[in-house]
């Protein structure tokens, strides 16, 4: 039976390929916790996966001169969401980033969530998981919510044209109209920052 649940968690893990990752929730349906822990654990010792972090697995890359390849923030991200069942959104430095308003890549990467307030450290890179109120990420997962949340990294006092005509270039018809309807979960002062972004968007389709 353990040969078969080891066997089976390796084919699983395999089968979605090198750089994924996963947390022991992903096996539940193949036996008892303890069972698929120790599984995780035995696999790891043989070198065919790789435990990254408390209760996070992957399945690494690997460069022929650099060796294992870090998996990306969201790849851990995803795997975050679907270990807690939480909302996660993107914030500060890493909201500007993703909107390519800023090239920075910051070393501590802040999440808001709905979750418990939580932190992983993989590597160098720490990800920190920040409990707020479940109307702040109610966009969480839409374009709309990261565009928020960059706003409020750069602040009332620092947006732009620049800023706003950055955003607007990367807005497609769908979240254009989802960033409309999402207007009432911003706070007031961004607000006509984020309709005139809709309406750069809406005169470039």
């Amino acid at each position: 039976m353990t040969q078969s649940i080891d066997k089976k968690l390796l084919r699983r893990i395999q089968g979605r390929g090198k750089g994924s990752i996963w947390t022991p929730t992903d096996f539940t349906d193949l036996g008892e916790r303890a069972a698929i822990a120790k599984a995780l654990s035995r696999n790891t010792k043989a070198g065919r996966i790789k435990r990254i972090a408390r209760g996070l697995y992957s399945y690494p890359e690997k460069h022929p001169v650099l060796g294992d390849i870090a998996p990306s923030i969201d790849t851990i991200s995803k795997a975050l969401k679907g270990r807690d069942q939480v909302r996660l959104l993107p914030s500060g430095a890493y909201a500007a980033n993703l909107l390519h308003l800023s090239e920075q890549v910051p070393a501590r990467v802040v999440f808001l969530s709905d979750g418990p307030n939580r932190k992983v450290e993989v590597g160098k890179l720490v990800i920190e998981l920040k409990h707020v109120t479940p109307k702040r990420v109610a966009a969480a997962g839409r374009m709309s919510g990261l565009i928020m949340e960059a706003l409020r990294y750069q602040g009332e006092n620092y947006v732009n044209d620049n800023t706003i005509g950055a955003i607007a270039k990367s807005l497609g018809k769908k979240q254009r109209k989802q960033l409309i309807e999402d207007l009432r979960l911003a706070p007031a002062w961004m607000r006509p920052h984020l309709k005139s972004i809709a309406e750069k968007a809406g005169a470039a389709t």
